[in-house]
């Protein structure tokens, strides 16, 4: 079993890798292998809705970011979990900027592969933040794994971090949790799926 790890940080070792590492490490102890994948601080494509992803296998048009990439680790992963800091609010938005390309152009095969987010900020929006990662999850038939609390840690810097001890408790609670969903799914059969249905309210 592998569980990828989304670092959506334009800091490579940062407050948020600080969080995965915890996670990372703590999944080791079950059992479960991991990776951290950062996506980087180079500029990023936004979505420009021209539908060619549904030509395409399920990938991205614009292949020049980590995109395509963070498509093929999902698919070859057994679950993700994606970090990010908060900015005003809201998740790093170059993160964001991906994951609407990703989930757009191939959120249908991420079916049934358990998700989680987590967020690391200095004092305030992390619920929100929080919030807005999971919808990505929620509208692709992702389960949603949960921890002791909401999946935040506080600190400016990493050595802050390091010392939220309730936070790095919550990262390994949610470390353990996903460990404990991917076994017991392991050898059951998924849900039926009925055929997809599309509703658009006209006035």
């Amino acid at each position: 079993m592998k569980v990828l790890l989304i670092n959506g940080s334009p800091h490579k070792e940062g407050c948020t890798f600080t969080a995965l590492t915890e996670i990372k490490n703590q999944l080791e102890k079950e059992g479960v292998n991991s990776e951290i994948f950062w996506i980087g601080n180079k500029p990023v494509r936004g979505c420009i809705a021209c539908l060619k992803c549904g030509h395409s296998n399920g990938k991205c048009a614009f292949d020049d970011d980590p995109a395509n990439e963070i498509i093929d680790k999902i698919i070859g992963s057994d679950a993700v979990i994606v970090g990010s800091p908060v900015y005003y609010s809201g998740p790093n938005g170059a993160l964001c900027a991906i994951l609407d390309r990703v989930f757009y152009a191939s959120g249908a095969n991420f079916a049934f592969k358990p998700a989680a987010s987590i967020v690391s900020c200095r004092r305030g929006g992390a619920s929100a933040s929080f919030d807005r990662l999971n919808k990505y999850f929620t509208i692709s038939n992702m389960p949603v794994v949960s921890s002791q609390y909401w999946n935040m840690v506080h600190g400016n810097t990493p050595e802050e971090v390091k010392q939220d001890l309730e936070g790095l408790q919550i990262m390994r609670t949610l470390a353990r949790n996903m460990a404990w969903i991917l076994n017991s799914i392991e050898n059951n059969d998924l849900p039926n799926q009925e055929e997809k249905v599309k509703t658009n309210f006209i006035g």
